[in-house]
């Protein structure tokens, strides 16, 4: 989905209105698809409270927040910064539309609220600029202190009220965000690594007069306007035709990352999938896997050259290797015809010996901060977003950068950022699980970008659902966790839930 600046937001609804489109129209439909999308991402219902403004921005929060109340049960209040009277006449309509709703005069209670705590940031839309002024600054504080001493989330209706939506630039009162629903379209400047911690996760809220189809320099992947990983499997399907993943990984160090990736490989959809353990460390890495995962010895990387595969994953937990071993793993990445992701230790190896010459247009290369600034020194300082397009035009390789905002992109093609994903991902592990993801969508047909975007964006939606487990939180989530909700991933991308 191609992300707009407010002001290509703005034509895209005069063109909506010209064709037949009221304002009133427009709110409505937006306000009931992002009621719609809250109640399918907070699934446990509960209290929600809706901070208003007085624009149209708070006309969609009161319009969702109807939605939450009448189709998922759950109670609602609002807490409002401006007297009625100074509403905008859409948002007051909508206001008596509602119906019962308790009018809040002050911070809420916390202590008898079941189910989820939820904020929804109706404070200020697109039409707003700069820091935020006058009764808006003490309702954001409020928000806050919700949010970080009662346990609160918050989702920020369109953009997180104070930042700038088109640069990314968060101001000091900006509302933090756990989760931002952009209405229409992405909002350009939402998207940037600069703006991450003030806007959280990002979803899509589909208004179709409003959305524009073009190809943009800068994409959101979302599975609102993106096709792979759709088609369901016809019942005569085999697990040949899944796709058959060689993975190369492990150590006696590192059994651990061999096993997530192999698992990662399976969960992500293919047919078979075969570990390759170097020397003595197959017996702790073969403890660790479960037994769909086939478990083998090998003594140079490079007989994998003589073996039939549709996708290769190479590098997790390889750990040191002797002269020999990185001599025969940087054959095997320039030799092997089939896709390969390239991750972790194999990355670091090839930095180390100044051989990213041997990457090209089969490889998906997954590089997490620290990897990345050891095979592109000279780019550390430069916006995340820069860094990966000249990365890309001296490197022919498909890159996923990692991060709070994985980035996905090679030369010639869109910037593509990712919205899913939780801080409770900040655990060892979840990197080698990626790449087995998306070695089976390698193998399983997607192109390289497709199989990165999706890779990225499931392992992050399947956090999310995770986290709505009462059993697990932000502090406790594991990879093992992400595996397990990686089905309920899959169904959420087919039926475009998130």
């Amino acid at each position: 989905m191609g992300s707009l600046t407010i002001a290509e937001t703005l034509a895209r609804e005069a063109v909506a209105i010209s064709k037949g489109w009221s304002e009133e129209r427009l709110l409505d439909l937006a306000g009931e698809q992002l009621g719609w999308a809250l109640g399918c991402h907070f699934p446990q219902a509960g209290k929600v409270v809706g901070y208003l403004g007085k624009g149209h921005n708070a006309g969609d929060t009161l319009v969702a927040l109807r939605v939450l109340r009448d189709e998922f049960g759950w109670e609602i209040a609002v807490r409002h910064a401006y007297p009625y009277e100074q509403w905008a006449v859409l948002t007051r309509n909508k206001w008596l539309e509602l119906g019962a709703c308790e009018a809040l005069d002050q911070r809420p209670e916390t202590e008898r609220f079941g189910g989820t705590f939820l904020l929804l940031d109706g404070l200020l839309g697109s039409g707003g600029k700069g820091e935020l002024r006058g009764p808006l600054i003490p309702l954001a504080a409020e928000m806050e202190a919700l949010r970080t001493g009662a346990g609160a989330r918050v989702a920020a209706v369109d953009l997180p009220s104070g930042i700038d939506p088109d640069e990314g630039e968060v101001f000091s009162n900006t509302v933090t965000a756990d989760i931002t629903f952009m209405i229409g379209n992405a909002k350009r400047g939402l998207l940037t690594h600069r703006a991450a911690r003030a806007v959280g996760a990002l979803a899509l809220v589909p208004v179709e007069p409003l959305t524009d189809s073009g190809v943009r320099d800068v994409e959101l992947i979302a599975p609102q306007s993106l096709e792979f990983g759709k088609p369901v499997r016809a019942f005569d399907f085999h697990k040949g035709m899944a796709g058959r993943v060689h993975v190369f990984a492990g150590s006696e160090n590192f059994p651990g990352a061999a096993a997530l990736a192999a698992t990662g490989a399976l969960r992500g959809g293919a047919g078979l999938v075969t570990l390759w353990v170097m020397g003595s460390a197959v017996a702790r890495v073969a403890a660790l896997c479960p037994p769909e995962v086939m478990v083998r010895q090998i003594q140079d990387p490079r007989e994998l050259l003589d073996l039939a595969g549709d996708a290769l994953v190479v590098g997790p937990g390889l750990g040191e290797m002797d002269d020999s071993s990185v001599t025969g793993l940087i054959g095997l990445i320039a030799k092997c015809p089939a896709p390969m992701v390239v991750d972790a230790d194999a990355l670091n190896h090839l930095a180390r010996t100044g051989n990213l010459g041997v990457l090209d247009s089969r490889h998906v290369v997954t590089p997490h901060p620290g990897e990345f600034a050891r095979l592109a020194p000279d780019l550390q300082g430069v916006a995340r977003e820069v860094a990966a397009r000249r990365f890309c035009e001296r490197v022919p390789a498909t890159l996923l950068l990692k991060g709070c905002r994985t980035l996905v992109t090679r030369e010639r093609q869109p910037l593509w950022c990712n919205g899913t994903g939780t801080p409770g991902m900040a655990t060892g592990g979840q990197g080698d699980l990626l790449a087995g993801v998306i070695g089976a969508r390698l193998a399983g047909g997607d192109s390289p970008v497709a199989a990165a975007s999706l890779g990225a964006w499931l392992c992050g939606r399947a956090a999310e659902v995770a986290l709505n487990e009462r059993h697990l939180s932000e502090d406790s989530l594991l990879p093992s966790d992400v595996l397990h909700f990686l089905g309920a991933a899959f169904r959420d991308w087919r039926t475009c839930r998130r």
